[in-house]
């Protein structure tokens, strides 16, 4: 048999190694961070800088704080800390394992240095761009989505270019069958391009990349179907499937066990990317979303636990005989935990999809424990394992601390404990105590604050959950920086193996269906993207073409110019991460908010904004509940209104200039996608006229509502002269005109519950 010299690229596994361990750090202190801030909210001002005297402060003055811009603000963190856990620990995490067991598993060199080498600066430029973009405030507000379109762009090329060096290598092979960790990896790549590109089809405002601007070219409804079947799939087919093959390469050969089972894996996979696809509606339980979308979520999560579990259970039962290792190896420690976090996690999920179970959970911190069950465990551990493999086999060495290894698992293991134990707890408290009434039929808890001082102490303890978890991953990075010193790194590995020899494609007689499917790379692929696509298909299409589906609502109108701007506004600050715009059909959301959502009020909303978390009240029916002057002073100071709220300070918001350079090609941007903007109402004399209108009638109300504010605008016009800037011209008020808004365009004086 002629053997084959060749050599496996192992540098481009150890800076995807090194990138991974560097954005890991970042994710969970970011997470720190915005888990402080939820019971200290003042930490931008003890930064920056404030003129609260019951604030310590290291940043001088409340100018420190306007000249920030919000780049500390929380939802612009959180939105850095979900993209970067996801996108960049976990992304950077699959690339590095799937370049090192792609050329094991193919025994051959990646196809093409040059696209490996593409792929990780690609990967990098696009991280760097999310962090400058998000501090900036450029987002698109679209959960795991919330990337500006130059971003998307960048992602969509760098994934493609990763896709095409996978198959190029596939077809360099010298192995005749491709091994379960490969379907997976294939699978993955198709999913997250059908996702990628179809939930961020959108409308630049401007072609300009440093000011850059779209809007979602799907509306409301719509857009909250396509939103969710990304953002779970995203869950499905980035944070699983290729972790899943991770799993099913790694963890045998870190317990030198064979997998358990052969024909679960393949029971596993064809079943685990079919069922997934369909799930995406369950975030959407007692929505606006159309009844028998919400019906097909539910029963595909149920059955989700079947293939679930049983990928659950061929990893652990991979460890049989090998138990006595797991108690010394650290490596195994975290394998174990991982899998037994995925099966928590997919056992869960399709319980949170029953609507028994939904009309407690949903927009609570019991939602936010059980994506960390995963993110945490399952992705977080499954990578330590994998790195502390990885490492000491790219530099020809031995772990350099295994006592180092253990004492990481534990922290890690009591960051877990520590963070989720009180979200569950924080979260069944919150949904519980929103839905209490009085024998007399008034809420029990009707100050939304009530809620939220309840679960103080709870946030307190998940932040020291994630300190443990971040003291674990400082302890990875020493561990593993001591061990590449003590070794010598291998850039190109020698290995020899047998040339493939030459075999007909078409399947031979006797020959098993699935054999013939696993030496077949293109019938695979062809067939996962059939099985991946079909769900999709079948939830979208009719919900996007059939008119019934959305029934309009005659009295809701476009959003005014200024309206527009505010809502841009309140993107920009991410302010959805916080309050829903969404009321159920339940008794005590209807009493506590006003009249429940109906799916066609959302048809000009570009994109939605529907949240998936209350810390703050629904904000739906805000319109005309509160003065201009209260929203100007709560944006000032939440605590000066509301007494106990942890919502950040937003000053600058009242010190900006408004900018109107984009408002009339915003306005054009959303009259391609549908919304009805007349010629004559698209003309520049006419937007600015509407503009000033009714941003001097929000101005007169606040001076009205409050002297000491018209006292404090006239003192400041005497001081500076033409350099003065009208309240009317500020982006609070454009702000408080779409608040203001909401919920205005149906009646009030009929309210209705479908459920009790």
């Amino acid at each position: 048999m002629q053997m084959e010299t060749f050599q496996y690229d192992n540098k481009i596994v150890k800076y995807f190694i090194y990138a991974t361990i560097f954005w890991g750090v970042t994710a969970f202190t970011l997470g720190l961070t915005v888990a402080t801030m939820l019971f200290y909210p003042q930490l931008p001002e003890f930064l920056f800088g404030t003129d609260d005297g019951s604030v310590g402060s290291i940043g001088g003055s409340i100018q420190g704080l306007i000249n920030s811009q919000g780049a500390m603000g929380f939802g612009r963190l959180r939105m850095l800390h979900t993209s970067a856990a996801v996108f960049a620990f976990v992304g950077n995490g699959i690339f590095a394992g799937s370049y090192y067991s792609l050329q094991r598993l193919l025994k051959t060199r990646m196809g093409s240095d040059i696209l490996s080498w593409i792929n990780f600066w690609g990967w990098q430029l696009m991280l760097v761009l999310t962090v400058i973009t998000f501090f900036l405030g450029f987002n698109t507000s679209k959960e795991y989505a919330e990337h500006e379109w130059p971003i998307d762009i960048v992602i969509a090329v760098v994934w493609i270019v990763y896709g095409v060096n996978m198959f190029i290598t596939i077809k360099k092979r010298r192995v005749r069958h491709l091994y379960v960790a490969i379907w997976f990896y294939i699978a993955t790549w198709i999913g997250i391009t059908m996702l990628h590109v179809f939930n961020n089809l959108e409308l630049p405002v401007t072609y300009d990349v440093f000011n850059p601007k779209s809007y979602s070219l799907y509306a409301g409804v719509q857009d909250a179907l396509v939103q969710w079947w990304y953002g779970h799939n995203a869950v499905a087919f980035f944070l699983t499937t290729p972790v899943l093959g991770l799993m099913y390469y790694f963890l045998p050969k870190a317990a030198n066990r064979p997998v358990f089972s052969y024909k679960l894996s393949i029971i596993h996979f064809w079943s685990l990317i079919f069922v997934y696809i369909w799930a995406g509606p369950h975030h959407l339980i007692y929505t606006s979303l159309p009844g028998w979308a919400q019906a097909v979520g539910t029963g595909f999560s149920i059955m989700l636990i079947a293939p679930s579990w049983g990928g659950m259970l061929n990893g652990l039962l991979t460890l049989r005989g090998a138990w006595d290792k797991v108690r010394e190896d650290p490596i195994l420690k975290f394998y174990v935990v991982a899998v037994t976090c995925y099966g928590m996690a997919t056992f869960e999920g399709p319980m949170l999809a029953t609507k028994t179970l939904n009309k407690i959970g949903h927009f609570t911190d019991w939602i936010v424990a059980h994506v960390h069950v995963g993110a945490l465990g399952w992705n977080g551990f499954m990578i330590f394992g994998m790195v502390y493999w990885l490492l000491p086999r790219l530099f020809n060495t031995k772990l350099y601390s295994k006592s180092m290894a253990n004492a990481h698992f534990w922290l890690g293991t009591l960051g877990i404990i520590f963070w989720t134990i009180p979200m569950y707890m924080a979260g069944w408290t919150q949904g519980l105590m929103w839905k209490q009434f009085n024998p007399s039929g008034t809420l029990v808890y009707a100050n939304f604050l009530q809620t939220v001082t309840e679960i103080f102490p709870y946030y307190v303890m998940r932040a020291i959950g994630g300190a443990f978890y971040l003291t674990g991953g400082v302890l990875w990075v020493i561990n593993i920086w001591k061990t590449s010193r003590t070794g010598k790194f291998i850039a190109n590995e020698e290995v020899q193996a047998p040339a493939l020899p030459v075999k007909q494609s078409s399947r031979e007689k006797g020959e098993d269906l699935h054999p013939w499917i696993e030496r077949s790379p293109v019938i695979l692929t062809v067939l996962s993207f059939i099985t991946l696509a079909i769900g999709g298909l079948v939830e979208i299409v009719p919900t996007l073409v059939v008119k019934s589906n959305v029934p309009t609502i005659a009295s809701v109108q476009p959003y005014t110019p200024l309206e527009m701007e505010g809502r841009d506004l309140y993107i920009r600050e991410g302010c959805n991460s916080c309050h829903s715009q969404m009321i159920r059909p339940f008794r005590d959301e209807v009493k506590r908010y006003g009249e429940y959502s109906k799916p066609g009020e959302f048809v000009y909303d570009h994109p939605f904004l529907w949240g998936s978390k209350r810390t703050g009240p629904d904000l739906h029916r805000e319109g005309g509940k509160r003065t201009d002057s209260w929203h100007y002073k709560h944006m000032w100071n939440p605590r000066q209104t509301s007494e106990g709220s942890i919502m950040p300070r937003y000053p600058w918001l009242i010190t900006n200039t408004m900018s109107r350079d984009l408002t009339i090609d915003k306005l054009k941007a959303l009259t391609a996608l549908g919304v009805p903007y007349t010629d004559e109402e698209l003309t520049q004399e006419a937007v600015f006229a509407h503009m000033d209108e009714q941003a001097l009638n929000i101005e007169k109300a606040i001076f009205d509502e409050a002297p000491d504010l018209k006292e404090l605008y006239e003192k400041e016009k005497a001081e500076k002269g033409e350099s003065f800037v009208a309240l009317r011209d500020r982006e609070i008020t454009a702000l408080i005109a779409y608040l203001q808004r909401l919920g205005t365009d149906i009646s009030k004086e009929k309210t209705e519950t479908a459920s009790n």
